[in-house]
């Protein structure tokens, strides 16, 4: 037997020598060479088809051998810039006058009756915006003066200090306690184990609930190149995570009633998906995602699922108390592993406040880094920023402690009549609709008749400040308790503009109609990434 396999290589070798005679030694060494670069060239292609669809390749393909012709990606640019200073026409020349340098003599306490002149030049926001600021009444009274003069109290301390500002550290414990318990800590489900941190905001949680996902699944599954699919509802902190974390982000379409598609979903599972997400409600048009339905998926799959209750986590646990009709979507339910809720929202918290939390400290022990061979000594800290604001913290925890359960029972009951009048009055107007079926405040409406960014600088003329959407294209309110009282304005003011476009279509003066349809429409997305950025560039 070794003798038959001896001979049957040594005739194969003199074969394979005989053949191979007949060509050159250098082509026999770059042949293969060349082969393996097409053949690598190849998987980047079949790769990125993969990741961005085959339309999107071969229109970025497009794009980028256009502009090779000589002038066009000139003239690109040239137009690229005209976008960018439109959006940026109403701040450049205020820039102008703005400091580069330090003063060479203090103001001293002059300062503050300098920042209140300075003030006086912002616009006129009571009432008039979308979200924004979610506290009713005047900002020198009432709850804003409570808010405000509990972050003073503590506005020294540091969290990161927890020997010497004890109080801070207390109250950031409380607050994740309390709203963990509005969030299904309380319930058997939950496994009694819930914990979390307080963060800058809805972002910086979604950030380190990623985060602590990819790490807590790497170490579970051992996987090293992370997927996560979310619907195309999902905040855009999720792109910011995939692209800071390296982890493969999926958009999937929503359903006809503008929620999670579960069956989608299930479509883009892989052996690299590491998380899936839901929203209670989702920021565009205020509908909930079907959490128990991904809860299941993630469980049937071994992943995680977050849930972004950053605008209805002092909402939702108190409208369901009231009587309204809110599916489970907390710790309640199997298979959420993690939840972003923001304080500073419709918990009434100063701005830079947030909650993210984790069914388990299993998870949560992933969203902490520890150094141990620094010079400096021994250093973990439990979010992103080392050194936070334990004024911050202590604004929320006064807030949550002086409302109680009673207080945010009474805005809840404000806010969601004064939704309901609101959807009532966007209804009544013949050229609109709504948007699906809203499950809280916010109330996203488009129309088929006339251009609803058109109708949205209408009401910018008369001082709203509304979201302008995409797919579809439409606007929303967010309602807070700034718009208690004037309902009834808003809706006399969006009838009044729907007939305006109506009688006298086209862009207006100043608008911005022209620049979002556009970018609905533009196909290549990346151009529309590219104007983003220039904007923000010159903007920051």
């Amino acid at each position: 037997m070794d003798s038959s396999v001896k001979s049957f290589f040594v005739e194969f070798r003199a074969s394979a020598n005989a053949f191979l005679s007949k060509y050159e030694p250098l082509a026999l060494v770059f042949v293969p060479l060349l082969v393996l670069l097409l053949a690598r060239l190849l998987q980047s292609f079949l790769d990125l088809v993969y990741e961005r669809g085959l339309k999107a390749t071969f229109l970025s393909f497009f794009m980028a051998t256009i502009k090779l012709i000589p002038g066009v990606k000139r003239r690109i640019d040239s137009e690229k810039q005209k976008v960018v200073e439109k959006l940026q026409s109403s701040g450049n020349s205020k820039r102008e006058s703005w400091r580069t340098e330090l003063p060479m003599a203090g103001l001293g306490t002059e300062v503050i009756e300098k920042m209140k002149n300075e003030k006086q030049n912002d616009v006129v926001w009571q009432g008039k915006c979308s979200g924004t600021v979610y506290i009713g009444g005047s900002e020198s009274e009432g709850h804003f003066s409570l808010i405000n003069e509990a972050c003073s109290m503590f506005a020294h301390t540091n969290p990161l200090h927890l020997d010497v500002f004890q109080s801070v550290v207390r109250f950031e414990a409380e607050v994740v306690a309390m709203t963990a318990a509005l969030l299904g800590s309380k319930v058997e489900a939950s496994g009694g184990q819930i914990c979390g941190n307080m963060t800058s905001g809805g972002t910086e949680s979604i950030l380190l609930a990623v985060k602590s996902t990819r790490d807590y699944m790497k170490a579970k599954k051992g996987i090293k190149k992370p997927e996560m699919i979310i619907p195309e509802s999902a905040h855009s902190a999720y792109d910011k995570a995939a692209q800071y974390f390296n982890i493969k982000l999926w958009r999937v379409r929503v359903d006809k009633e503008f929620k999670a598609d579960v069956k989608a979903i299930r479509k883009f599972i892989n052996r690299n998906t590491i998380l899936i997400v839901g929203s209670a409600p989702g920021f565009p048009h205020g509908i909930i995602d079907p959490i128990v339905e991904l809860g299941k998926l993630a469980s049937s799959y071994g992943i995680c699922l977050h849930v972004d209750f950053c605008l209805g986590g002092f909402v939702l646990p108190f409208a369901r108390k009231l009587g309204y009709p809110i599916p489970p979507c907390d710790f309640s339910v199997k298979g959420v592993t993690s939840i972003s809720v923001d304080v500073h929202k419709y918990g009434l918290a100063p701005k830079g406040t947030s909650v993210v939390l984790y069914r388990n400290h299993e998870i949560r022990k992933h969203q902490f880094v520890a150094v141990s061979e620094w010079s400096g000594g021994l250093y973990v800290s439990p979010t992103i920023a080392g050194s936070r604001p334990g004024g911050l913290i202590a604004g929320a925890w006064a807030a949550m402690i002086s409302l109680g359960e009673e207080g945010y029972l009474q805005n809840t009951k404000e806010i969601m009549e004064v939704s309901k009048r609101v959807h009532r009055g966007i209804n009544e107007i013949p050229e609109l609709f709504v948007v699906g079926k809203p499950d809280m405040t916010i109330i996203a409406f488009g129309s088929s008749v006339i251009d609803i960014f058109e109708v949205n600088d209408v009401m910018s003329s008369k001082g709203w400040h509304l979201n302008a959407l995409q797919r579809p294209s439409c606007i929303h309110i967010c309602v807070t308790l700034q718009h208690v009282s004037i309902a009834v304005d808003f809706l006399q003011d969006l009838q009044e503009s729907v007939n305006t476009v109506k009688k006298n279509p086209g862009p207006i003066n100043g608008g911005l109609a022209p620049i979002y349809g556009a970018a609905e429409r533009m196909t290549d997305r990346s151009m529309v990434q590219e104007l983003l950025i220039s904007y923000m560039d010159g903007t920051c």
